[in-house]
């Protein structure tokens, strides 16, 4: 009589996850291209009649930067979710850091998510709306796309530079430049309140990205690559 053997789930060797390239420049080209799209659209600081102007002539760009910047909040969201894994289960990372990343980057999901779909909203609304409402949901985007998104995406690089630094998953240089653009993120959040913050913003959203991508491609796939980049890392 034949015998069906099944894996040990305590032997069976760890899974990195799926490669955390594909992900991250997905959402880096969607994002992009959305920004790109909405560059000259109008500031807090607009008048309400300028914004249904802008609105009116816009509705294609604003429609498409819409349904793109909700696209890339997917990306990001998987990103997260398979960087997490890799720290909890591949990496053996017990702090706090994982989960404050995983929970930065899915707050920062959410974010862009709304954005894109307030934007297309806009869209799709912009022969009704009157000057006020168009103002509203302007004001909207922008909070959801500014400060709203950079800042949770700060603690996301926080909470995976945070334990690369103290155990050298990461070169030293990179894991430390994670942390200074994670500050500048979550400084962004006083943007809200004050234009002076308004750099913070750039810094957080592109800066971050090129970090992410850096991260994917440096990020230890298994313990023994961690362990021989810890022990060059001391040495």
């Amino acid at each position: 009589m034949a015998t069906v053997t099944t894996p040990n789930s305590r032997t069976a060797m760890p899974q990195a996850g799926p490669p955390l390239l594909i992900p991250v420049l997905a959402y880096g080209f969607l994002t992009v291209v959305s920004v790109i799209l909405l560059a000259s659209g109008p500031q807090p600081s607009t008048s309400a009649a300028s914004v249904l102007t802008y609105d009116n002539v816009h509705h294609t760009a604003l429609e498409v930067a819409g349904c793109l910047g909700f696209a890339a909040a997917l990306p990001l969201a998987i990103w997260t979710a398979t960087v997490y894994r890799r720290l909890r289960t591949t990496l053996g990372v017990v702090a706090p850091g994982a989960v404050i990343g995983l929970v930065g980057g899915l707050l920062a999901s959410a974010s862009l998510a709304l954005c894109g779909l307030t934007n297309w909203t806009i869209s799709q609304t912009h022969t009704v709306a009157d000057p006020a409402v168009a103002r509203a949901l302007t004001d909207l985007s922008f909070a959801t796309g500014s400060a709203g998104f950079v800042a949770p995406l700060g603690l996301l690089i926080a909470g995976i530079a945070v334990p690369c630094v103290i155990l050298a998953f990461l070169p030293r240089p990179l894991a430390w430049a994670g942390l200074v653009i994670a500050a500048f993120s979550l400084l962004s959040t006083f943007a809200l309140l004050t234009s002076a913050l308004d750099f913070t913003l750039p810094v957080g959203r592109f800066l971050g990205l090129i970090w992410l991508i850096a991260a994917s491609v440096m990020l230890p796939t298994s313990r023994q690559t961690a362990h021989r980049r810890s022990n060059r890392s001391n040495a």
